[in-house]
């Protein structure tokens, strides 16, 4: 800071949890909601109920996996500390330091206690990308010339690729993968909703398993960072300890979800297909069929001709 003034951030900050993808992601799917929920009600009998189940279900499956792959929680942190908070100062501020690692790069959080400290305003959120189309170290030098408070850059250091922490790689890649896998998850849920359009239930029910399993093997892909020994991050006394955040818990419980409902489509089409036309909404179409076809109409001259 100079003279009060504030640095110039030549980058837009971007939120740890929600950022513009996200948000344009959910509104995408909250339109599709909408624009169902104007002509459910040109749905008649048992099959309004059983159409909203089944699109809302499948809007809250695909909006899940489309949206952690912009989220900044699948790891978060945080840790209360008295510290330094900028270099060649021996001033103490005491703060909320958090960190959320994402697929695409880490959040850095520096919230004051009070945020009004040392005639400053402490309330910082920094991002930090490691996709493979962004230069992490590059980022981080950027930081450093920003003049980011101490907190943030001891923090962001760690992640560097010359820190001896040597956890960017394998952050980096994990990350990569996991994303990869969760788009071919989007890709099978695609085609799980064609199949239940057709007259095909127990394939959708196969592609539903299928997702499934995309989703659970994009964690496996992201949990190998547990593989690399995480270096300690002390700010004096207090740690700094991440675990497993919303967006891993969310993507394990819609996979899970897709197993369950995978399994009971293909259990009920050996076992009550009945049942499954009826959800489906396919048998009420079938009786439909023959109550049109209840009279029969004769040509008597061909009748006659065939005697």
């Amino acid at each position: 800071l100079f003279d009060g003034v504030y640095p110039l951030y030549l980058q837009q900050r971007k939120a740890f949890v929600f950022d513009v993808s996200t948000i344009i992601v959910i509104v995408v799917f909250l339109t599709f909601a909408c624009s169902f929920l104007l002509i459910i009600p040109g749905i008649r009998g048992r099959a309004r109920l059983y159409w909203t189940v089944r699109v809302l279900l499948s809007l809250v499956v695909g909006v899940v996996i489309v949206a952690v792959q912009f989220t900044g929680d699948w790891e978060t942190g945080w840790v209360k500390a008295n510290t330094s908070y900028k270099s060649f100062s021996h001033a103490l501020v005491n703060a909320d330091i958090g960190l959320h690692v994402g697929l695409a790069g880490v959040n850095i959080t520096l919230m004051g206690n009070p945020v009004n400290q040392v005639n400053e305003t402490i309330n910082y959120n920094e991002h930090f990308a490691w996709s493979f189309d962004a230069d992490y170290d590059h980022s981080y030098s950027e930081g450093l010339e920003k003049g980011l408070p101490s907190p943030i850059l001891y923090v962001a250091e760690k992640f560097t690729m010359q820190s001896p922490c040597g956890v960017h790689r394998q952050y980096r890649i994990s990350g990569h993968y996991a994303s990869a896998t969760l788009w071919v998850a989007f890709c099978t849920w695609l085609i799980s909703n064609m199949l239940f359009s057709m007259p095909v239930l127990v394939y959708g029910g196969y592609m539903l398993l299928v997702t499934g399993a995309f989703m659970i093997f994009s964690l496996l892909s992201f949990s190998t960072v547990r593989n690399s020994p995480m270096c300690l991050i002390q700010f004096g006394t207090a740690t700094l300890r991440i675990g497993y955040g919303g967006s891993f818990w969310l993507t394990l419980a819609i996979g899970l979800l897709c197993f369950v409902s995978g399994i009971t489509v293909v259990t009920l089409h050996y076992f009550n297909l009945d049942l499954l036309k009826t959800f489906f909404d396919l048998r009420e179409d079938n009786v439909e069929e023959y109550q049109d076809m209840t009279e029969v109409f004769v040509n008597p001259h061909f009748v006659s001709k065939g005697l």
